[in-house]
């Protein structure tokens, strides 16, 4: 089965072929970093814009790096949620256009679930066999800090997450507080590997509630105050920058640990934008008992490949959207935008 995947529920306008599931035939992503780290950040607005101009140009580059025609595609999969509204509109629209026109069979998948099987793909540095179930995922990104086990192929539940920010987001901020620009987690990593992560005592681990809750306010207030303590001085970003990593990285992989030893699991998965982190993927794996794996790092941030992935194992279990698909930009892992019991192509309108 050859499923043409997008995906545009942030700032990255991303279009793929995969076969199977698993062979990867093209994969395009149109990047809007660049015109946005001149705002420190996301502009909303902008990025839905941006994927208007783009999402043609970028679907037709797919198929042409793929070498398919229209005739050889078998299915739409897209990005339903979760993310930022008026980007999902765009990709959503775009392809149950493309359904309709192409009588294809249409795919909601939820983002998330694209980092959950991201490594099922057979490209270089994902693993050679699927992960053993259970397991138990970590996503980090700008947008989402959460721990979902996985008890088997779409059988998944949420069992921790982010109470504020996402780990994603708050090296964001940290990284325009010290002046290192956007997107905030590369700068920081980068100029970190300078400092010293012991040079302040940054909180690590919240006052929470449950023990599987993530929160990064107090860590980036922390930064704050210290940060404002050296007014008129010259500022240790390196230093600045290493203990405040240091800091996110012990929570990430304590409050995984934890999780893991809550529930059974026989792997664990990082995956998400910010597990590119090199020092959480060493600490993650140098401390955890179980085997660590981590996709390539490009496809750990957005992409089309990974929803197309996840789009195959739900065509397998019959999992096919209607035409009145609409954006959640709150979905939840496990949500279902399809209806059950629908048939292959159900979603194709009659002749």
């Amino acid at each position: 089965m050859r499923i043409l995947a997008i995906e545009t529920s942030c700032d990255e306008t991303a279009a793929a072929v995969v076969e199977d599931g698993r062979a990867l035939r093209s994969h395009v992503v149109a990047s809007q970093a660049a015109f946005h780290a001149k705002y420190g950040g996301i502009f909303p607005e902008l990025a839905a814009r941006m994927h208007v101009e783009a999402i043609v140009p970028v679907t037709r580059e797919a198929l042409s790096q793929a070498g398919l025609s229209w005739e050889a595609i078998d299915a739409i999969a897209v990005t339903y949620g979760p993310g930022l509204p008026g980007s999902l509109v765009v990709g959503v629209s775009f392809a149950k256009a493309l359904a309709f026109a192409r009588r294809k069979p249409l795919i909601a998948v939820n983002h998330l679930e694209g980092h959950l099987y991201a490594h099922r793909l057979r490209v270089e540095g994902n693993p050679p066999e699927d992960l053993p179930t259970p397991f138990l995922a970590l996503i980090v990104s700008g947008g989402h800090t959460e721990l979902i086990w996985v008890r088997d192929l779409l059988d998944h539940r949420r069992v921790g997450w982010t109470i504020d920010d996402a780990a994603g987001e708050a090296f964001d901020k940290v990284a325009r507080l010290l002046g290192l620009g956007f997107p905030g987690g590369p700068a920081i990593e980068r100029i970190a590997r300078e400092g010293d992560p012991q040079a302040f005592p940054f909180p690590a681990l919240p006052k929470v509630d449950d023990p599987l809750w993530f929160s990064f306010s107090g860590l980036k207030t922390a930064v704050l105050r210290t940060v404002e303590r050296f007014q008129g001085r010259p500022l240790p970003v390196a230093d600045l920058a290493a203990s405040f990593q240091a800091a996110v990285v012990e929570q990430l992989v304590t409050k995984t640990l934890e999780a893991l030893r809550r529930y059974e699991a026989r792997a664990i998965l990082i995956s998400g934008g910010v597990s590119a982190n090199r020092l959480l993927r060493s600490e993650m794996a140098r401390r955890a008992p179980v085997p660590v794996v981590a996709p390539p790092p490009w496809l750990c941030t957005d992409n089309a490949a990974m929803i197309g992935a996840a789009a195959a194992l739900h065509a397998r279990a019959g999992h096919f959207a209607s035409l009145d698909l609409e954006v959640d930009p709150d979905a939840k892992i496990g949500s279902a935008p399809w209806d059950p019991g629908r048939s292959r192509l159900g979603c194709v309108p009659k002749s």
